[in-house]
Parts: C-alpha cells; structure tokens; sequence
C-alpha cells in the first residue's frame, strides 16, 4: 500500500503499518527532512506510489485531496482503493467515490480521531464510509491503526469525523476556560486535573490537551488552522441540514481570532491563549 501526505499524522501511520508487517511505500508533495521519514520507504514518483493496491491519502484539507487525485487518476487502474483519511468535505467525498466508481476504482473515507499519539500506538479512531465490499477490503490494514466503525455509504465517514471536531473544538474550549478560571482562582490546574480523573468532566482532551495549556506548550498535534478548517466544514453541514450549531459557530470565531494573531499553526489547545494573556 502507499501512503500519500507524510505529515503530522501520515508519518506516524505509515510507522505503525510497517511496523505490523504491512509493506508500505510512503509520498509526500513536497520534500521533506530525511530525517522526519526515517523508517518509511519511500517513492519519489507519484506513478510508482499510485502503483499501490490500496492507496491511503493523509492530507490537510479537501483541496489538497482533489489536488492529488487530479494527479493520481491518471495512474490508477481497475481494482484498486483510494482511503481518504484527512478530514474532508463529505460532498467531495460523495463526488471522488461516483467518479472513480466509474473507473472500477473503490474510494473509502474513513478519517480518524486520536491525533500523532493515537497514530502511533494504533489506538485511533476511525470512522468508515463506502461500500460493505471496500471497507470489507481495507478493514485489516484500518484495524492495524484502531478500531473501525463502518457508518455508511461514501461521505459519511467523513460527516461523523466532522462531529467529532465539533466535540473536539467545543470540549478544548470548556477544558481552556475551566482551567483559566483555576490558577485566576488560585487553584493548581494541575490539580484540577487530578482530582477530575475517572469523572464526568475527564477526557484526553483535559488531561492531554489541559497539560499543553498549563504548561503553555502549544507544539502541534492538530492545528488551530485545521480545527478552524473543521469547525467550518461543521457550519456548513449545519447550514445544510437547516441547523443552528451556536456554540460552535463561537467557537470558529476564536480560532479565527488565534489565526489572526499569526497563531495557525500551534496546537489547537492554544485556545487557551485567548483567556491567559
């Protein structure tokens, strides 16, 4: 297999795949540090990375999927799957799943939550869109990263990974003002978090997220810019389905904010940045 975006999370999915015995050939648009890839073979065409059975893409955004596919298409041959892993536009999805159904080329959305941590421990998320046959095709090597949940047809893989950042977005902003509201109350977050543990208000994004705010360490597992990225994606599925999403629509505004400040590419936690000045 190959896969094709060897960022923040492609790298530590195509680690994880060769280290389960997967033979994997990695492929990124623009070159990058010998030193990131390290451990992952490498292609240096795209023809020869297209030549792959299942082609796994892990890209920042809708326009970089359509982007490479543009570039793919002309390699790929009856037979083959394209997974689109990112976090994509579900309509996008729905459009490359028909067109390349005409080719008898198979598309499966199946993005993931767990972010580099969960990449590399192969304990993500992951939520599968496409036909029984596909994700039935594609189910071994998506096990070998997490724990699969085959949700529907094509897109909607891609419509619950949209939920899941509005949950995302919505709890590192509850985690950020909660946490503020501590040390402004003379309270050790720390604390805060050790004394919430195992209760309703636990998550990894109090715990992981929560440790990144308290120690103003906003090095990127996700960006702010690709929170921001998703939250839009939300509204825009909300304005579709005639829904008001007011707490993520807030929400989309102070990442914006963060972006504004030339703050888009910390770690989303940086939310947290807004309150602690």
């Amino acid at each position: 297999m190959s896969v094709l975006g060897l960022g923040l999370m492609g790298r530590p999915i195509a680690r994880t795949l060769v280290g389960k015995g997967f033979r994997v050939t990695g492929w990124n648009r623009s070159a990058l540090d010998p030193a990131l890839t390290q451990g992952i073979p490498l292609s240096q065409a795209l023809e020869d990375a297209a030549a792959s059975e299942v082609c796994l893409l892990m890209l920042s955004d809708s326009d970089a999927v359509d982007a490479v596919l543009a570039s793919l298409g002309r390699y790929l041959k009856t037979g083959q799957v394209v997974v689109d892993m990112g976090t994509s536009d579900p309509s996008r999805s729905k459009t490359h799943a028909a067109r390349l159904a005409g080719k008898g080329i198979g598309w499966v959305d199946a993005p993931v939550s767990g972010g580099p941590e969960g990449a590399a421990s192969g304990t993500l998320a992951i939520m599968a869109g496409g036909t029984k046959d596909h994700v039935a095709r594609v189910r071994p090597i998506l096990e070998a990263l997490g724990t699969v949940v085959h949700v529907g047809g094509a897109g909607a893989g891609h419509v619950v990974k949209v939920l899941n950042q509005v949950i995302v977005g919505l709890t590192i902003e509850a985690v950020a003002e909660a946490l503020w509201l501590a040390e402004r109350s003379g309270i050790d977050p720390r604390l805060v978090q050790a004394a919430l543990r195992g209760g309703f208000a636990d998550s990894k994004v109090l715990q992981i997220h929560g440790t990144r705010m308290i120690e103003r360490a906003y090095t990127p597992g996700g960006k702010v810019r690709t929170q921001l990225k998703d939250l839009r994606l939300a509204l825009r599925l909300a304005e579709a389905a005639r829904v008001a999403l007011p707490h993520a629509e807030s929400a989309a505004a102070r990442y914006q904010a963060l972006v504004d400040q030339g703050d888009g590419d910390l770690d989303h936690s940086a939310l947290h940045k807004l309150l602690a000045r």
